[in-house]
């Protein structure tokens, strides 16, 4: 995106990261949100986000999303049941997949909202020849929320950050800590704003769903 904070980037007219929060406000399970900013914004934040919603908190964030994560974590209430971490640079998620997240977290395993792959994909090595074509069936497209108990996810991260371990997706960490996830089924639509023509798609996504 340019070097742009895409949270503020503007769809139909309203910050990604409004969008990207407004079906768990509207949630009947969700009883709180920390959303983890970048420090300076954390301090400040920008009035619209300050005055959203009571159950609101925000915190500062970190260098990665890790660090993030981490940091928004600290701040969950200890009787929480599940915790569920989502993109704000995913703007469409609906109400079902947030439902379907905390309907097998709350069975006490990790679980990840996904898509399945519908292309070939190739491994290939450092000078870019193919050396395996994976098989597509057996491979999903992982998005966010992802769901999980909250001592689950809170003791994965504080493992990782004992051991120095980065990882790309919260269930990564929980995998290696010996957590159990699954996939549950995300959504086509549920994209993730990467580049500038994803704020077109998006726009196109949302005009249809309305």
């Amino acid at each position: 995106m340019g070097g742009r904070r895409k949270q503020y980037e503007e769809l139909a007219g309203e910050p990604l990261l409004l969008h990207a929060l407004r079906p768990f406000l509207e949630h009947p399970a969700i009883t709180g949100i920390v959303v983890a900013l970048p420090p300076g914004d954390a301090e400040s934040p920008p009035p619209w986000l300050a005055a959203l919603d009571r159950r609101l908190i925000l915190t500062a964030g970190g260098m990665t999303r890790g660090d993030s994560v981490r940091a928004a974590l600290e701040r969950v209430p200890e009787d929480a049941d599940v915790v569920l971490i989502h993109d704000a640079a995913r703007p469409l998620v609906s109400l079902a997949v947030i439902d379907r997240c905390i309907h097998v977290a709350a069975g006490g395993v990790g679980a990840v909202a996904a898509w399945p792959e519908t292309d070939t994909v190739k491994e290939v090595d450092d000078s870019g020849r193919i050396v395996a074509t994976r098989d597509r069936r057996r491979l999903w497209r992982a998005q966010t929320p992802q769901a999980f108990p909250r001592g689950m996810i809170v003791q994965a991260y504080r493992s990782a950050e004992v051991e120095g371990y980065v990882a790309t997706d919260d269930a990564a960490l929980v995998e290696r800590y010996g957590g159990t996830v699954l996939v549950v089924e995300g959504a086509a639509d549920n994209i993730k704003i990467t580049r500038p023509e994803d704020l077109a798609l998006a726009e196109a996504l949302l005009a249809q769903r309305s």
